[in-house]
């Protein structure tokens, strides 16, 4: 199923000069939603990444990641933003576009050793992505791939990750 048609896409959101991919069509749409998800898992058992967890990132990673942990039978572990984890926890602070952020994950969320996929809706600049793969490794895990509902190839977001298999359902360029 071509994913594309069902992902609005508003100009001049949230900026002038912006062209917004929004997923809240995909995921109303239960074809559309039931097919993501399939793909994901099609793709990354393709790339043979064999992970032990999915990492959703805050927030539409959680929406993909849960759902794909599901399918997968595998444990999802949330990425946050600051203050919204309750244990102990590893941050990585990223660069924006315009500013900075901070994203942290439990300090026990993932078994040294353990083999985890990152997933979220969009591959952009790869800041987000990038810090999320430092956190990973940080709790001795190891980083078996990156999976993104949308990817802008205009933007460098590719060229900031490591050497992992990327996976991406919709290109824009």
């Amino acid at each position: 199923m071509d994913l594309k048609p069902l992902i609005r896409e508003i100009d001049d959101f949230p900026i002038p000069g912006i062209s917004f991919k929004d997923i809240t069509t995909l995921l109303k749409d239960p074809q559309g939603m039931t097919a993501a998800i399939d793909q994901l898992a099609e793709k990354l058992s393709e790339a043979q990444v064999n992970p032990d967890y999915i990492v959703g990132v805050e927030s539409r990673g959680f929406i993909f990641g849960a759902t794909l942990a599901y399918k997968l039978g595998l444990g999802f572990v949330l990425v946050r933003k600051p203050k919204k984890l309750p244990a102990a926890v590893y941050a990585v602070d990223y660069a924006l576009e315009y500013g900075s952020d901070r994203l942290e994950i439990h300090q026990d969320a993932l078994p040294p050793g353990s083999r985890a996929v990152i997933i979220d809706d969009l591959l952009a600049t790869g800041g987000t992505a990038a810090a999320t793969g430092e956190l990973i490794q940080k709790t001795g895990a190891v980083l078996a791939g990156f999976g993104f509902i949308i990817e802008l190839l205009d933007l460098p977001g590719r060229k900031r990750l490591p050497e992992v298999p990327i996976i991406s359902l919709v290109q824009y360029s």
